[in-house]
């Protein structure tokens, strides 16, 4: 989705952030504040709130965040678009998710972007739930700036090697605030004559050498992705990701007229372009308890508070057998739950 020189893999996710905010994020008394999701993930959040803290600026005042509408899980991108078109001339930056970690929303990056560069701010976006999971287009979408870890779908590992990406666009205009040799020019990075030749681009912004055995790890993974196309990854997604859908709602959509069965619902849009791999759900039952019987009955998902569980069916590895699968071993956690939770009133009245 990027042009080879729009990208560098380097230090970690945050890190990477702070050294793009250092040099897009330059308010004015007129322009200076910045946009995000209200539950933004919260590395990013505090990265924002300490970028405005440098600059001397009120958080309460120059942090616009925007919530999803009363009983709605989830933002709607008219909402997004409406605050750009309020708010823009006093926006500098808008960062937005690809994908929203909790909610599994896709977020419409071309829309956000192209309203947000019309009214004059420069947007970026945290990749870290879109990349290696649905088909991004940064140079043909004209993202400003983006960041991502390599330890979700890239599969490089907990703390894998960030990446960062900026549009050739701003090759010559956006500099890099910190400075390592890293970023000095590769033809003569080796003289040593401590004169600055700065790459231009995304590669200035490069401090020293990425670890070696994390540079490994992420090879590993990229030499599979090469074995594929993102394309036909979010082909089989779509169908995977609709199948583990249809298979929730069949069997354990709420039923009103047996008050009793344990439900589940799923918060992340039902629309595909909305959406990528991954399927929030929510239980009737308590979370904690449904969690921990499928984690003994090894089922490897996540539990995000306050009650959120994260069920994404990877394209990459996993197949319809596994959704199937997971399906059947979900109804035995929910059993177990439902008697566990029968089970205590009874147990603390001992």
């Amino acid at each position: 989705g990027a042009q080879r020189h729009e990208v560098a893999l380097m230090n970690g996710l945050t890190v990477n952030l702070h050294l793009q905010m250092l040099s897009f994020f330059k308010p004015t008394p007129r322009r200076c504040k910045i946009f995000l999701e209200a539950r933004a993930f919260p590395s990013d959040h505090y990265a924002i709130e300490s970028q405005l803290r440098l600059h001397g600026l009120d958080v309460e005042k120059c942090m616009l965040m925007i919530q999803p509408r009363e009983g709605e899980e989830t933002l709607r991108t008219e909402d997004i678009l409406a605050v750009i078109e309020k708010e823009g001339d006093s926006i500098a930056v808008i960062l937005f998710s690809g994908v929203q970690y909790y909610t599994g929303q896709l977020f419409d990056i071309p829309r956000i972007t192209k309203a947000g560069q019309e009214k004059g701010c420069f947007v970026g976006f945290d990749l870290a739930h879109a990349v290696g999971n649905v088909e991004l287009h940064l140079h043909d979408w004209g993202v400003d700036f983006a960041c991502w870890c390599s330890y979700k779908y890239l599969n490089s590992g907990a703390g894998g090697l960030a990446a960062a990406y900026i549009h050739e666009k701003h090759s010559r205009s956006i500099k890099p605030a910190l400075i390592g040799w890293w970023g000095h020019d590769f033809k003569t990075r080796f003289l040593m004559e401590n004169k600055l030749q700065l790459s231009e681009g995304i590669n200035g912004f490069r401090l020293s050498n990425p670890p070696i055995l994390l540079v490994c790890a992420l090879q590993a993974s990229l030499e599979v992705f090469g074995q594929t196309t993102m394309k036909a990854l979010r082909r089989k997604s779509v169908l995977l990701t609709g199948y583990l859908e249809y298979l929730i709602k069949h069997y354990y959509s709420e039923d009103k007229t047996n008050p009793e069965k344990p439900f589940v619902k799923i918060i992340t849009p039902s629309q595909v372009e909305e959406r990528g791999c991954q399927l929030t759900l929510s239980f009737s039952l308590p979370i904690k308890s449904v969690f921990k019987e499928l984690e003994k009955r090894g089922v490897a998902c996540d539990m995000r508070e306050p009650n959120a569980l994260r069920v994404a069916p990877v394209p990459l590895y996993n197949s319809f057998r596994d959704v199937h699968r997971f399906i059947e071993i979900l109804g035995s956690a929910i059993t177990s739950s439902k008697q566990t939770a029968n089970n205590t009133p009874l147990s603390a009245s001992y």
